[in-house]
C-alpha cells in the first residue's frame, strides 16, 4: 500500500468520530420522515415496474425471453438498493410538473443501465466482486458468460423502455432522453469513466483525472437522472441546465462520500468488499488531501447543490433532502 495510503489509514482507525456527522443539517433533519417515506415508495414502484417489465412474456417483436437469461436479468436488478437514481427522475419531473408515469418508465431504463453496469463491474476482467448488496454477483450466482449477456441485455433494453409506446412522452423528448441516456452511459460518460478507473491500477491520475473519472463513471448516470426530469417536463433550457448542474453536484458528492464510505465502513455494511481501492493503489480525493478536506469538500458540495435550487422554494425541499441524503449514507 502507498505510504500516504497508510497514513490515511491509521489516521482513520485513530479518530473518534467522524465528523460526516456535521454535514447532516437542519432542511435534512426537518424532512427526514417525508423524505425517507418518499424514497421507500418509490423503490417499491420502480421494483414493481422492473418486475413487470422482466416477466417471461415476450413483447412484439421479441422471439423468447430464455430462462436463464431472464432470470439472471432479473437477480441483477432485484436484488434489492436504495433506487436512488430512479428516485431522482421521478423527484425531478415532480419539480417541474412532469408526467409522473413517464418518470417511472424512465426511472426503470435507468436503474436498467445502472445495474448493468454493476453486473459487468462486478466481473473478474473488471472490479473482481464477488458480493453486491450483500448476495452473490451474477456472474457468481449464475456464470461470467450469463453475467456479460444479462449486462447487455439490461443495457439494450433500457432503451427499448424510453422508446416504448407505453412511454407517455412525444417522440421528441424520447430523443432527446435517448440521446442524453446515451451520452452519460457510454465512451465519453461511464463507460468511459470505468475505463479511465480500470487505467488507474497501473498509473494512478493526478487530482484533476481523479475528478474527471468520477464525474464520468459514477456522476454521469446521476446527472442524467436530474436532468431527465427537466426533458420529461419540457421545461426551458434553463431549468434543463440548472437540474444538470444540480446533477453534477451530488454526483461529486455520491462519489467523495463513496470513498469515505470504502476507507471507514465495512463489508457487512456496505454488502460489499471495502478497501480496494487503497489496496489497488488506486488515487483518490480522501487519500490524496485527507479526510478533514474530503468531509469540508463533501460539505459544500451539498451547499453548491442546495443553491442551485434556491429558484424553486420549498418545491425543492424533497431534492435538496436527497442531497444531503447522498452525503450523509452509512452505505
Amino acid at each position: 500500500m502507498p505510504e500516504h495510503m497508510r497514513n490515511l489509514a491509521v489516521a482513520i482507525d485513530n479518530s473518534v468520530a467522524s465528523p460526516r456527522a456535521a454535514c447532516q443539517t437542519a432542511p435534512m433533519d426537518a424532512n427526514r420522515d417525508t423524505f425517507e417515506t418518499r424514497l421507500k415508495n418509490n423503490a417499491r414502484e420502480i421494483e414493481a415496474l422492473l418486475l413487470a417489465l422482466l416477466s417471461t412474456n415476450a413483447l412484439s417483436d421479441e422471439i423468447v425471453r430464455p430462462d436463464t437469461l431472464r432470470s439472471a436479468m432479473h437477480y441483477a436488478v432485484l436484488n434489492g438498493g436504495k433506487r436512488l437514481r430512479p428516485f431522482l427522475v421521478v423527484e425531478s419531473a415532480a419539480l417541474l410538473g412532469g408526467d409522473a408515469q413517464a418518470a417511472l418508465r424512465i426511472g426503470a431504463a435507468l436503474e436498467c443501465v445502472h445495474c448493468y453496469s454493476l453486473v459487468h463491474d462486478d466481473l473478474p476482467a473488471m472490479d473482481d466482486d464477488d458480493m453486491r448488496r450483500g448476495k452473490p454477483t451474477v456472474h457468481i450466482k449464475f456464470d461470467e458468460a450469463t453475467a456479460i449477456l444479462a449486462g447487455d441485455s439490461l443495457l439494450t433494453y433500457a432503451f427499448d423502455i424510453v422508446a416504448a409506446p407505453e412511454t407517455a412522452l412525444p417522440d421528441a423528448s424520447k430523443a432527446s432522453l435517448v440521446l442524453a441516456l446515451a451520452r452519460a452511459a457510454g465512451l465519453g460518460g461511464m463507460a468511459g469513466g470505468q475505463a479511465l478507473d480500470l487505467a488507474a491500477e497501473r498509473q494512478a491520475p493526478d487530482e484533476a483525472g481523479i475528478i474527471r473519472l468520477q464525474a464520468m463513471k459514477t456522476g454521469a448516470l446521476i446527472r442524467f437522472a436530474c436532468e431527465a426530469g427537466a426533458i420529461i417536463a419540457g421545461s426551458p433550457q434553463d431549468d434543463r441546465r440548472r437540474l444538470r448542474a444540480f446533477g453534477e453536484k451530488i454526483g461529486l458528492a455520491f462519489q467523495l462520500a463513496d470513498d469515505i464510505l470504502d476507507l471507514t465502513s465495512d463489508a457487512a455494511t456496505m454488502g460489499k468488499a471495502t478497501g480496494k481501492d487503497a489496496a489497488r493503489g488506486k488515487g483518490t480525493l480522501v487519500a490524496l488531501h485527507g479526510m478533514e478536506w474530503a468531509e469540508t469538500e463533501l460539505r459544500r458540495h451539498v451547499a453548491d447543490a442546495e443553491a442551485l435550487l434556491a429558484p424553486y422554494g420549498a418545491r425543492a425541499s424533497t431534492l435538496i433532502a436527497a442531497a444531503h441524503f447522498i452525503a450523509d449514507r452509512k452505505s
